[in-house]
């Protein structure tokens, strides 16, 4: 919203200092500011409200280190964090933006879900809070959005340099015919394609068009279907690796925070022409803007921490954790850097997996020799740790900083080719 203040300001009236709104860098640096106000002054009276209105999720006994003193910590933090993200976006972007309008409506929607869910368990005195299936529906439905929008909207498109005499492919299409010309002399147009960036690979740009080849000449024109299937996988993926790392003091927050700053990069040189050439990586007009949005999320993220480090003053519950994971799997859909997942939220998935692991091999082992086996003291993964002696708070830093290995990983992917 003040973006377009002081733009009018500027044109209008030529008023000094309006001119500087116009640089994303400088709104990047405000939202990250505000972001850090807000979730650590407003954050400090949600936290003194919710202890004492004893707004305290019911914590099961696991007979795990420390577990005990966590009876009576309130929940819902994930509130703070939904604000500090939120007010600073809607100030500082440009709001009628695809890209904001998007993450904008995934962090609400997801954050939604998880209240329903927290106000269930606090209020109605439900441990099971909203059942599985309505939450996995809700995130279905996100990713029926996130998925058509970034596959039919004309706003989102990619630059794609003018090749002469070059046939261009069936399923891309030129949005906009005016050229974008460079410096020394490349011509680029906005071009709409469903695309995304290959990880370690010279000609790193795969179409999803591809995976439906096989089914002949046209099918090129169902590869929305695909598209969209992938998104909603991604989306419940992630979210649901978000929520199972929320279990430790610090966990998640910590881990959302390093990989909210890679997608930030990634944003910012894949929206920015000049860093876009320099890195030969594709350039995505008005994309910088989401670098808004991610700097508010990793300032909500470290300002939360300040109140979720061990020992915990509050937890983000379902409200934050669902959100954060939602909004880490947009953004990387968004960016065309979902194939990257697996390295950056590699945290994620290592919990997912070792919950699908004990699942599956203790139902096996039950079914072949009557009894119960599993690979894990415990899962998810932290809780393993648990089992074997390491405090809590060892256990997130240390998980902290295999996700900052991992995040240093994929951005060097940028040039590993």
């Amino acid at each position: 919203m003040l973006y377009y203040l002081f733009n009018y300001l500027k044109t209008e009236f030529n008023y000094t200092g309006t001119g500087m709104w116009q640089f994303i860098t400088f709104r990047v640096t405000m939202a990250l500011l505000l972001s850090l106000a807000i979730s650590l002054l407003f954050g400090k009276r949600i936290v003194r409200y919710l202890q004492k209105k004893q707004i305290g999720e019911t914590i099961r006994d696991l007979g795990l280190e420390g577990q005990v003193s966590k009876k009576g910590t309130p929940t819902m933090g994930g509130l703070i964090i939904l604000a500090a993200i939120v007010i600073p976006t809607i100030l500082f972007a440009r709001v009628l933006n695809v890209y904001i309008l998007l993450i904008l409506l995934c962090t609400i929607w997801l954050g939604l879900i998880g209240f329903i869910d927290d106000y269930i368990k606090v209020f109605k005195k439900n441990k099971e809070g909203l059942a599985g299936r309505f939450k996995i529906l809700g995130q279905i439905g996100l990713g029926l959005i996130v998925g058509t929008t970034l596959y039919f909207n004309d706003n989102v498109v990619i630059s794609r340099e003018v090749m002469n005499g070059k046939k261009m492919p069936a399923n891309e299409r030129v949005i906009n015919s005016s050229e974008r010309v460079t410096v020394d002399g490349q011509r680029f147009v906005d071009v709409k394609t469903p695309i995304t960036t290959i990880p370690f690979v010279k000609n790193h740009e795969f179409n999803y068009s591809k995976l439906i080849s096989w089914m002949g000449p046209g099918a090129e024109k169902y590869t929305f279907i695909l598209y969209i299937l992938i998104v909603i996988v991604i989306i419940v993926a992630v979210s649901n690796g978000a929520n199972l790392t929320d279990g430790l003091d610090g966990l998640a927050t910590g881990v959302s925070a390093v990989i909210g700053i890679c997608l930030g990069i990634f944003a910012y040189v894949s929206g920015n022409i000049k860093f876009a050439e320099y890195l030969n990586i594709m350039y995505i007009p008005n994309l910088g803007e989401l670098s808004i949005f991610i700097a508010a999320m990793v300032g909500a993220c470290v300002g939360f921490l300040w109140y979720n480090a061990f020992p915990a003053q509050v937890f983000m519950g379902d409200t934050g954790s669902l959100a954060l994971g939602g909004i880490i799997a947009s953004l990387a859909i968004i960016v065309r850097k979902e194939l990257l997942i697996p390295i950056f939220c590699g945290v994620f998935l290592v919990e997912n997996l070792s919950v699908v692991i004990q699942v599956t091999y203790f139902k096996y082992t039950k079914k072949k020799y009557g009894e119960g086996r599993r690979v894990f003291l415990m899962s998810p993964l932290h809780h393993h740790y648990q089992k074997l002696g390491y405090h809590e708070s060892k256990i997130s830093v240390r998980f902290w900083i295999v996700t900052v290995m991992c995040v240093v990983f994929a951005i060097a992917t940028l040039k590993m080719r």
